[in-house]
């Protein structure tokens, strides 16, 4: 009997040592401001890093959403604003270093970042109680429904870059370059030809 508190005990303990992100889940669709919970509070913290990665890329691009130089006390790890980054599915990694320099880490995969898509609504049925008499039985149509096609709005295209550069841009201004400078010797040359007479 004296064993069960114990383990419920013991449970706990090693529970609070451990880092975990316990929202969001895999699986989850995210959209706008996101809570991201969790527990970093572990013995021996020396600093700790949370970030994303674009799932389909994970080992290339890391990019940090808070450096903690102290471990949070509260369940709340970060806010991430997922409307700074485009649609598509990611990768949480909070990554806590140790005193020793060790480090341990904590992955959440196949998070759905949808802030362009529209968001779907259940409207509530009404709860009062509604009599049909039906008289005859409807017509059954063998007609199958249509499927509709989904369509999603495309990114927005980049402007173009003023400041790009072309290879006959550089040539046109070499030339008009160059053209100055003949021009200015011209000048010097008549200004010194006309000195040297008088």
């Amino acid at each position: 009997m004296l064993k069960l508190p114990f383990i419920f005990a013991l449970f706990f303990w090693l529970q609070a040592e451990t880092i975990s992100i316990t929202s969001p889940q895999p699986g989850d669709t995210l959209r706008g401001q996101v809570e991201i919970l969790g527990n970093m509070d572990v013995p021996n913290f020396a600093s700790a890093e949370l970030a994303f990665s674009y799932a389909s890329n994970p080992a290339d691009s890391w990019f940090t959403i808070q450096t903690y130089p102290q471990p949070v006390q509260n369940p709340t790890l970060a806010v991430w604003d997922t409307t700074a980054v485009t649609d598509g599915d990611y990768i949480l990694h909070l990554r806590v270093f140790l005193l020793d320099g060790s480090s341990q880490d904590v992955i959440v995969s196949d998070l759905k970042v949808r802030n362009e898509e529209p968001i779907t609504t259940v409207t509530p049925t009404s709860t009062e109680a509604v009599e049909f008499f039906v008289t005859s039985a409807p017509p059954t149509s063998t007609r199958q429904p249509e499927p509709t096609l989904q369509t999603f709005s495309s990114p927005t295209p980049m402007p173009p870059n003023p400041a790009s550069v072309t290879s006959s841009s550089i040539y046109v201004n070499f030339g008009r370059g160059a053209l100055i400078v003949l021009v200015l010797f011209f000048f010097v040359g008549i200004i010194f030809r006309f000195r040297s007479k008088a």
